[in-house]
């Protein structure tokens, strides 16, 4: 399968002229909006028109949203979505060399454009089906043209809305030449006539003015992999230099001093922490930067980083937050004596991580994040009535703490249904199956790899 058939996902129903949600919990994430025991929020197309009681529009299609919680889809500031089809299969590493045996030294070195295809696909299903509805694509295997191609049409093809990254490959031969020429091409190919699209384009590259200067030239927002301890001394004549800027976006940060945050701060550098990432891999102090975020007047977007040690769950990754910042503030405080260590995160702060600040570390603040008039509907419908939700007793603690993706009974992308009745629509299964199982068997034939589902180490194949 050196190409690929375009034909896993089809669109299901057109956009609908009016929709009408009535009767749902609402969590806007909006200040003036607020949060509404019951209402009703009316679309028109792709965008919110408004959010009360008792709205009335005759002519639109209903939505019974009684015994659910609606709000915002949720936001991944920092996917690497090429490795879909690697799901869990180093769970149990335990740094980012355990990590590059299982991806870049290995498999991605194989990956033909089929491969980027399927892996981006499958994890932007994955998304929708857990609520996420907008990713920051990390793309970082972009071997050639024809691979970027086929991300960027996966991505087309979910219907998710995201901002694709496109970055180097780690190791192995690849098309230099089309490099860093290949950003050009494809802002021509798939964007300079699409301002409607839900795929927008950004670029990978670590602290390289020159790389810096041509996605400016371009006008596109610069991922990072950064992290602090390692790359803090770079900062300072960055800085100085001008070439920090709100079109940053720094992924970790990691063990970062706090002069290295006031850089950031002053520059407006955009900011995502990585709680489960962070810890899986032992990245330099194993813990997630957001303390340190928010002190200097950083509110950073959460991010699952990849799949190939657990899953897609923001949800989880709300969690782990919670947990991680509430033992590492408590043991700053009995431990060291501090008095200013922060112990707990409320639930409603870290939803505002999952989707308003997502929204603005992707750049897309005016768009998404927030259930507001005028913003893009990407939201879901939380089912409380279910067995594990129900009763509700608080509407951010139910969300944070206790939801599942199963909870999860419709997702809304730019007015369109994507799941509904707890299934993502329009894909075929069987196809999709068929072509990750095609997809897997090449990458391990070529790499040398013997499966094993049982193996409590991922040994380095080469």
């Amino acid at each position: 399968m050196t190409n690929y058939t375009r034909n896993i996902v089809r669109t299901t129903e057109s956009l609908a002229a009016r929709t009408l949600i009535k009767g749902a919990t609402v969590l806007s994430m909006d200040d003036d909006i607020g949060n509404l025991v019951s209402a009703d929020i009316l679309i028109e197309g792709s965008t919110i028109i408004a959010i009360g009681e008792n709205l009335e529009a005759s002519d639109a299609v209903i939505i019974d949203a009684a015994g659910m919680i609606a709000m915002p889809g949720m936001v991944d500031s920092h996917r690497h979505s090429w490795e879909g089809q690697l799901r869990r299969i180093n769970p149990n590493a335990t740094c980012l060399e355990d990590y590059s045996n299982a991806t870049h030294f290995s498999f991605a070195k194989y990956y033909r454009p089929a491969d980027n295809y399927i892996g981006n696909l499958l994890t932007a299903l994955g998304c929708i089906d857990a609520g996420i509805t907008t990713v920051i694509d990390n793309s970082h295997n972009s071997r050639t043209a024809e691979h970027s191609d086929a991300a960027v049409e996966a991505l087309f093809d979910s219907g998710i809305r995201a901002v694709h990254a496109s970055g180097a490959p780690v190791a192995g031969e690849w098309d230099k030449a089309h490099w860093p020429a290949n950003w050009q091409r494809l802002q021509e190919k798939y964007f300079k006539n699409n301002p409607d699209s839900l795929v927008s384009l950004a670029v990978m590259a670590q602290l390289e003015p020159e790389l810096w200067a041509e996605a400016r030239r371009l006008g596109l927002p610069i991922v990072t992999e950064f992290f602090g301890s390692f790359m803090a001394s770079e900062l300072e004549s960055l800085h100085q230099r001008g070439l920090l800027g709100p079109d940053n976006i720094f992924n970790h940060c990691t063990s970062l001093p706090d002069e290295g945050w006031k850089i950031l701060s002053e520059a407006g550098v955009r900011v995502n922490v990585c709680p489960r990432s962070d810890a899986h891999y032992g990245i330099e102090d194993g813990m997630y930067a957001i303390e340190a975020a928010q002190r200097h007047g950083i509110a950073p977007g959460l991010s699952v980083d990849n799949e190939t040690s657990y899953s897609t769950d923001m949800f989880m990754e709300m969690r782990v937050a919670f947990y991680l910042q509430r033992v590492m503030g408590m043991h700053q405080q009995h431990t060291c004596g501090s008095k200013k260590a922060l112990t707990t995160l409320p639930a409603a702060q870290l939803l505002k991580s999952a989707t308003v600040d997502g929204a603005y570390c992707a750049g897309l603040q005016d768009k998404i994040g927030s259930l507001t008039p005028g913003k893009q509907a990407d939201l879901i419908l939380i089912n409380a009535n279910d067995i594990n939700l129900y009763p509700s007793g608080n509407a951010f603690g139910t969300v944070v703490h206790a939801t599942e993706r199963s909870n999860i009974d419709t997702v809304m992308i730019a007015g369109r249904i994507v799941k509904q009745n707890g299934q993502v629509l329009g894909v075929d299964s069987e196809r999709l199956r068929a072509a990750i199982d095609e997809s897997r068997a090449h990458l391990f034939a070529a790499s040398g790899y013997q499966p094993d589902i049982f193996a409590d180490v991922f040994l380095p194949l080469e």
